[in-house]
């Protein structure tokens, strides 16, 4: 048998395809462990799983100030905040805790992270083989292919980091750290990401989902007859969103014939909401998915996977980073809609809403790409290729 180590950075919906994966490869007797932020990994992985402590010099709450800050921005402005003030800080605070680990955990193959850049930097540095987990397909596709001199920014980023951890000329420029040149693991399929546009082959093995706990406060018994739709912001943005929480809260007093299941803050929940909405801090998704009709989203790659792979239509208000992509993506399978996260008004969001829950277009598209993501196998197809590279 083999042993794989995962490195993640603290980020939820990069822990949570490695955890499926993890459980499949444990399953078939392997040794599986995590290397990450203890605190935050920590709270994510499930009872059981061997964590190897990098990036603790980052206290959390540090870290959550990091992407507090980073959520308030968009655009450029966004872009330049998540390389600077996040990916590249908890990527040199990981490279000596993830070189402890290697060394502990004698790992056949590292799997890092698109965005842990310590988890590739030492592998390439020892030699050893090494595998990308590439959660979003956003990276494959050039996103900044428009702009070059944004490309060129982010490129000598990576170099530079390289060079700064232990590769030095030839070998820090000779393959970008965020594509193994072994294999890039992508939680998608071919019809949802598109042309592939970067130089790699990567392995679409559609999204590894596995089970999580489920949340047995959820008022189940709520849900009646009526259609259903579920709105969130994924755990990331939920702060940011009073206002478009606002708008969805016109748009459900609008239709109570429809039942809307808010998951939002305390921080950022409008007051006055219809008694068509349920509001959460925190919801079992991936139970209330199979019962629900249409979800409207930020454009996060997870919750849109999660929910595509349920088979349900998706109304995307992309906020930042690679959701516009995403949501392009969505509508052009013809599985959703998209409308202006900051921009939206009441008619739009509800004219949107209306189209993805009374056109069964959408939920055939939807149902299409559900098919896909089945076929392409998941986490199953993630180890199978993982044991080949051991």
């Amino acid at each position: 048998m083999s042993r794989f180590l995962f490195a993640v950075p603290p980020l939820a919906g990069h822990v949570n395809p490695t955890i499926a994966v993890g459980q499949e490869l444990a399953g078939r007797g392997h040794a599986v462990a995590w290397v990450g932020h203890p605190g935050v990994v920590g709270a994510l992985l499930p009872a059981g799983c061997d964590l190897f402590a990098a990036g603790e010099s980052m206290p959390a709450a540090h870290l959550d100030q990091m992407h507090a800050r980073w959520r308030g921005l968009q655009g450029w402005a966004a872009l330049k905040a998540l390389w600077e003030e996040v990916l590249l800080p908890v990527g040199d605070a990981m490279v000596g805790g993830v070189e402890a680990a290697v060394s502990s955990f004698q790992p056949d193959v590292l799997v890092a992270d698109q965005q842990a850049l310590a988890g590739a930097v030492v592998a390439r540095r020892r030699g050893m083989a090494w595998a990308t987990s590439a959660t979003t397909f956003s990276e494959l596709t050039r996103p900044y292919a428009g702009m070059p001199k944004v490309e060129d920014w982010v490129r000598d980023l990576v170099i530079a980091f390289a060079e700064r951890h232990g590769l030095t000329g030839a070998d820090a420029r000779r393959s970008d750290l965020r594509f193994s040149d072994a294999l890039v693991l992508v939680y998608a399929t071919q019809e949802l990401a598109g042309p592939v546009e970067v130089a790699c082959t990567p392995a679409f093995v559609g999204p590894a989902i596995g089970p999580r706990p489920s949340d047995a406060g959820f008022a189940w018994e709520w849900l009646d007859g009526r259609p259903r739709v579920l709105v969130t912001l994924g755990t990331q943005n939920g702060d940011a969103g009073a206002r478009f929480f606002g708008v969805v809260a016109h748009v459900a007093a609008a239709r109570p014939g429809v039942q809307f299941v808010l998951s939002a803050p305390p921080s950022a929940r409008p007051e006055g909401l219809p008694a068509n909405v349920l509001v959460c801090g925190r919801i079992p998704q991936l139970a209330l998915l199979t019962e629900i009709d249409a979800v409207v989203c930020h454009g996060g790659y997870n919750t849109v996977a999660e929910a595509l792979a349920a088979g349900r239509p998706v109304v995307v208000a992309p906020i930042r980073d690679d959701q516009p992509l995403i949501a392009d993506r969505v509508v052009a399978n013809g599985a959703g809609l998209r409308v202006s996260f900051r921009r939206a008004r009441a008619e739009q969001l509800g004219t949107a809403v209306d189209a993805v829950l009374d056109d069964s277009s959408f939920r055939e598209a939807a149902a299409r790409l559900a098919a896909s993501f089945a076929l392409a196998g998941g986490a199953r197809a993630a180890a199978d290729r993982l044991e080949k590279l051991a």
